[in-house]
């Protein structure tokens, strides 16, 4: 069993972190934005956005942002039951330091701990320690297939920037062949391997992202979100929200309703 102790985000340069390596709790960060430095061991290290970070308990870290550098990033601080042993990434005994090509998948279900204890529903914990767990399987896979060179990430990098503004259209796998000049198959099976995610995964998960702020911040209806964002049937929007945010978009208009 995982037990959260501690999650938090940070923001802006003025972060400072300390653990005296004395205890069982590993420290996981994820830089979502900017830049910030850790000493692990009195070593040096420089994390950037997608950068994820795990520390074991027994090993004296601290750090702190850079002068001048914004940066935002995830923090879960967390114990491992004495009998777990499922998952190799808990038996560590140095850190490790990786860039994540399925970082999307986990900054949302870190986002996902942290409004659980913003929120503290029933089951709040249960439900922060699934999702922790489900993290840690997904960095255990990740590393499992070995390091993705920087030109994998290079090429996903560029299908992903051409997602970020063609998300509204339908986006294939023939599109991003040629965006970085490749087979339309191996295309979509190189952005699968790094990111966790199928084209049509990461496109849905980007338009429910635009279509939860413009639920929340604007003034327009279901049916003129849905079809903003290439859904021509409602009904399908609302199966396409519900499936990855748990809530319908009715739940974020009533919402918006009370708060206007």
């Amino acid at each position: 069993m995982i037990a959260i102790s501690e999650v938090h985000q940070d923001n802006g340069a003025d972060w400072y972190e300390e653990g005296e390596g004395r205890n069982l709790t590993f420290h996981l960060s994820l830089v979502t934005y900017g830049k910030c430095v850790y000493w692990v061991n009195e070593e040096k290290v420089i994390l950037e956005k997608g950068d994820m970070l795990l520390i074991p308990g027994h090993i004296p870290y601290y750090g702190k942002g850079i002068p001048t550098v914004v940066h935002t990033k995830y923090v879960v601080n967390f114990r491992k039951s004495a009998a777990e042993r499922g998952l190799p990434l808990l038996q560590l005994q140095e850190p490790l330091k990786q860039r994540l090509g399925c970082f999307e998948v986990i900054q949302e279900r870190l986002r996902g701990i942290l409004t659980q204890y913003k929120e503290r529903p029933a089951y709040f914990e249960l439900m922060s320690e699934a999702l922790l767990t489900e993290v840690l399987i997904y960095l255990n896979q990740e590393k499992d297939r070995g390091m993705i060179s920087s030109e994998k990430h290079r090429r996903v990098d560029s299908m992903r920037q051409y997602i970020s503004t063609h998300y509204r259209e339908k986006v294939t796998k023939e599109e991003l062949g040629d965006v970085i000049s490749t087979t339309p198959n191996y295309a979509a099976a190189l952005f699968k391997a790094v990111t966790n995610q199928t084209i049509s995964e990461y496109v849905h998960n980007q338009r429910m992202k635009t279509a939860i702020y413009m639920l929340t911040e604007s003034q327009l209806m279901i049916s003129e979100i849905a079809d903003y964002l290439g859904y021509n049937d409602v009904s399908y929007f609302y199966r396409i929200f519900k499936r990855s945010t748990g809530s319908s978009p009715s739940d974020f208009l009533h919402e918006r309703s009370s708060t206007v």
